[in-house]
């Protein structure tokens, strides 16, 4: 079979949000941190400055803390999970001969693979003699 139809191919020409929405859930959730922990809270503490004249009365309650956090860990799920997959195409595709180095997987120009996996050897097993412990004196 050739080697293009088995490994997962990217191709320039392909639908971006096929081969981009794990940095863009990346960039996303950076963003959604940037704003509900950094620029929301700034804007909230001036806004209410500006309006109670220099009083501050309540402070920002961060969105994505809301109901446990559990934004953050599905996030950390979809993130850490694409993360994985990602890692198991590159690895696939090193195995079959890709270079994967670039935005889309060709035939590496100087990997030629193996006719043959290296064999290894095992030892064979030593038996190993029982230990005898002596009985204890009362």
């Amino acid at each position: 079979m050739d080697k293009k139809a088995d490994a997962v191919e990217i191709l320039p020409g392909g639908d971006w949000m096929s081969a981009k929405w794990r940095p863009a859930m990346g960039w996303m959730y950076m963003a959604v941190c940037i704003f509900d922990f950094i620029i929301f809270p700034i804007l909230w503490t001036l806004i209410q400055a500006y309006d109670a004249q220099g009083v501050v009365t309540t402070e920002w309650d961060p969105l994505t803390l809301k109901g446990g956090g559990l934004f953050h860990v599905a996030m950390g799920a979809v993130l850490g999970v694409a993360a994985w997959s990602r890692g198991q195409e590159k690895i696939t595709a090193m195995n079959q001969g890709y270079d994967t180095s670039g935005p889309a997987y060709a035939p590496h120009e100087h990997y030629s693979q193996p006719t043959q996996r290296p064999s290894i050897t095992v030892p064979p097993k030593v038996p190993v003699a029982p230990v005898v412990r002596p009985p204890y004196a009362d």
